[in-house]
């Protein structure tokens, strides 16, 4: 950590304290401590995220690091589930400070506004403690990908190893806020936002742009990898056309998708809008699920952004789902 409630830590501690954990690993267990006591993360400060991933593989031991680490090319790497832990090692096995640069890896891979609200799902939704974490490639030797995984949760941090595509791979939020059944309103929802201002485009189109927009079908559904594999042309992309909206209503479109990124970093966000701007806006199709209407109140709880190089899937019912994939 490197702020003023918690002094940085020198690879010589991280070193120090895995290599104290060798006893207890070598009795059969990674765990040292279960509830690491998390000081307070400034997000302007200190090392990004890629730095503290390479420290993070220079403190593990040699269980840890054949428990955690593949090779760059493995398949997992690029798996995205809703509901999965990318190894059997739980966040909560490492050492205190390990679990502590752990989180401040995922805050850092948020924007300041959501980080710790984003955090905060992900302790409500099964326990961010709870949560697995694997290492692809050599962090500061060569390409690298972190990822975090748990409830409704996939995270990546690459360092740009991954060419071509938008966050190091597709990426995987939700949040079940009150229940697993949420009400229509989603009360309490970290997420909930986006779908509001999806709805509020919704309202600004026409009749003719509604009918069109408006599927009376279910929507893609849940499929793991698949449910966000691109098509790679405009052929067989349903819904309405971007190119068919008026300039206020692109102007709202643009919205959509600023509050799309805006839980995530700039960098990584930036980069995705980048991929999406260069594959054409215009190419891009929205949809709304009229047979998954949470109370029937017409306010449209799935919907989704496609185009041929992306999916952005919202699945609001029974509790928000929400899959990304934004490919060159």
């Amino acid at each position: 950590m490197n702020d003023k409630s918690s002094p940085p830590l020198s690879r010589r501690k991280f070193v120090g304290t895995a290599a104290g954990g060798a006893a207890l690993a070598s009795a059969g267990s990674l765990f040292l401590d279960s509830k690491p006591a998390y000081a307070k993360v400034d997000l302007s400060q200190g090392p990004r995220a890629e730095t503290l991933v390479t420290t993070l593989y220079k403190s593990l031991n040699e269980e840890q690091l054949a428990a955690i680490c593949l090779p760059f090319d493995h398949p997992q790497r690029s798996r995205v589930e809703n509901n999965w832990h990318i190894n059997k090692t739980r966040v909560s096995q490492f050492t205190k400070d390990q679990q502590a640069m752990v989180r401040e890896i995922f805050l850092k891979l948020h924007s300041p506004q959501y980080a710790e609200k984003v955090f905060g799902q992900v302790e409500h939704d099964g326990g961010f403690a709870k949560g697995s974490i694997g290492l692809f490639g050599k962090p500061g030797s060569g390409k690298f990908e972190f990822v975090y995984t748990g409830r409704h949760c996939t995270r990546r941090c690459d360092g740009d190893s991954v060419e071509g595509v938008a966050f190091g791979g597709p990426i995987f939020y939700g949040h079940a806020a009150g229940s697993f059944h949420e009400k229509a309103d989603h009360k309490g929802n970290a997420y909930w936002f986006q779908a509001k201002r999806a709805n509020e485009l919704y309202q600004a189109l026409d009749a003719k742009h509604r009918k069109v927009a408006l599927l009376d079908k279910r929507s893609r559904g849940e499929r793991g990898n698949k449910t966000i594999q691109t098509k790679g042309s405009t052929k067989g992309l349903e819904g309405l056309p971007v190119s068919e909206l008026a300039g206020d209503q692109k102007a709202l479109f643009q919205k959509v998708l600023a509050d799309l990124l805006a839980p995530f970093r700039k960098k990584d966000a930036d980069e995705a809008m980048k991929l999406i701007e260069a594959n054409d806006l215009n190419k891009l199709h929205l949809s709304y699920y009229k047979k998954e209407d949470i109370g029937d109140d017409g306010v449209w709880d799935v919907w989704q952004v496609e185009g041929p190089k992306m999916v952005w899937y919202f699945r609001g019912k029974p509790h928000v789902h929400v899959w990304a994939n934004i490919e060159a």
